[in-house]
């Protein structure tokens, strides 16, 4: 591990806005409701792995595009709340950040979701920020997520990554063209039920990622047992009962819980605790309200702008 003992971790993709609402059914066509709670919070599968791994005990350091939308002020309120670190992609960037708006059905913790995503914000792989990569080649990271939203960047930071023995992990929400290219400097795949891959059914998604050289792969299914290979080792790791409240980044959660616990535990181990976590955060109602208190303000550990 590197300097800090509390784990560094670099989170890669997507940041949006989330407008989350509890609701007692999802409304027809011109239909209107009345929402039973409202949250608002940054969101995105690294942006919300990333304030996990924070209030975990890790210092993260998000990666993403946000630019100067007044919007924004928000994602990076809600960012600084809760310990994280942010990096821009583009900070030039004039238009809205990418907005979500999601309705949760209150008796089932089920969500609908509409988003825009990283759709028009995709950034080169030549814009990285040379200190950033300065700090990979210094070891100034512990592991690294990427959750695909931001490819070529991507690409980039997991060949260094890989290069430099730095663990890469990836958040397999679903497929994204390119995902090969980044999968080929994986350490650790995991993955969800709706990740499929060009031409595989359901059985092919973990022997497609150990053929691209992934060593250690996962695949979740919600309330069912996480699917995992290891090696030539295959086997099962349950997940508690729970009656959900919220499933909304139930995976970001586990994601950002993975990424902590396998700087310190087994890749079993590891997936057995970030289901824990996860579980945890679908009992209660938006993606912070399972977490204590804010952390305190502390100095910052990454590199800043020049």
């Amino acid at each position: 591990m590197g300097e800090s003992s509390r784990g560094r971790g670099l989170f890669v993709g997507l940041t949006t806005l989330d407008l989350i609402y509890q609701v007692e059914a999802v409304p027809t066509s011109n239909q209107k409701v009345v929402a039973q709670d409202v949250a608002i919070a940054a969101g995105g599968p690294a942006t919300n792995a990333a304030v996990t791994f924070a209030h975990l005990g890790g210092d993260a350091l998000l990666l993403s595009s946000l630019g100067q939308h007044s919007m924004t002020g928000l994602i990076r309120a809600d960012l600084a709340t809760w310990g994280v670190q942010h990096r821009d992609l583009d900070p030039e960037r004039q238009a809205s950040p990418a907005v979500s708006s999601i309705l949760v059905t209150a008796a089932t913790g089920d969500r609908a979701v509409v988003s825009r995503n990283a759709v028009g914000a995709q950034v080169a792989g030549d814009r990285l920020p040379a200190d950033l990569m300065q700090a990979l080649k210094e070891h100034r990271f512990d592991v690294v997520l990427i959750d695909g939203h931001q490819m070529a960047v991507s690409e980039a930071i997991a060949q260094q990554s890989r290069a430099l023995g730095i663990p890469v992990v990836v958040d397999g929400g679903s497929w994204k063209p390119g995902f090969e290219a980044v999968l080929r400097h994986t350490d650790y795949a995991i993955c969800s039920v709706n990740f499929l891959p060009p031409g595989c059914d359901s059985a092919d998604v973990l022997p497609y990622l150990r053929s691209l050289g992934v060593a250690q792969v996962a695949r979740t299914h919600g309330s069912q047992p996480v699917e995992y290979l290891k090696g030539e080792q295959a086997g099962r790791v349950a997940v508690p009962t729970i009656s959900p409240v919220d499933t909304l980044g139930a995976g970001d959660i586990f994601h950002g819980a993975f990424c902590h616990f396998i700087l310190q535990l087994g890749f079993e181990a590891a997936i057995a605790q970030a289901a824990q976590v996860a579980a945890r955060a679908c009992q209660s109602f938006g993606p912070r309200r399972w977490m204590e208190a804010p952390p305190h303000e502390e100095t910052p550990r990454f590199p800043k702008p020049d």
